[in-house]
């Protein structure tokens, strides 16, 4: 099975990756919102929804990619709202809770999706030389 040529995936799988494209951007606003409010408590409670999110994503698609996805999807959000705006507005403030949740978040992320069940050949669960 892994050695099968690619194909172009269905619309439904499509479908899928585009919504779970925009529940990781909605985490990242939440968890944006989340982070100064309550902290360290919502600062803890955004990484852990996003590693969650991440990890029954790559599950639930059955590949890294599902996981990949949904980090894109938060890591694109918190990236735009890092920008400040011409009014002098701004989400982020310079501060700790602000820094940790970024870094932290984009470390989660590549953490999660990596773990994140890759395909694996079926058969025997021996080693697959034998």
């Amino acid at each position: 099975m892994m050695a099968q040529p690619l194909r172009p995936p269905s619309a439904g799988r499509v479908v899928a990756y585009l919504g779970l494209l925009l529940l990781g951007a909605v985490t990242g606003v939440a968890g944006a919102l989340v982070q100064p409010a309550w902290f360290p408590g919502g600062l803890l409670l955004a990484l852990a929804a996003e590693a969650g999110l991440v990890l029954a994503a790559a599950r639930v698609m059955g590949s890294r990619a599902g996981g990949v996805t949904v980090a894109a999807g938060w890591m694109i959000v918190v990236v735009l709202l890092t920008a400040s705006r011409p009014e002098g507005d701004f989400l982020f403030a310079a501060g700790a809770g602000s820094y940790l949740f970024l870094l932290g978040g984009i470390g989660v992320a590549v953490i999660c999706a990596t773990l994140g069940g890759g395909r694996k050949p079926d058969g025997d669960p021996a080693r697959l030389g034998k």
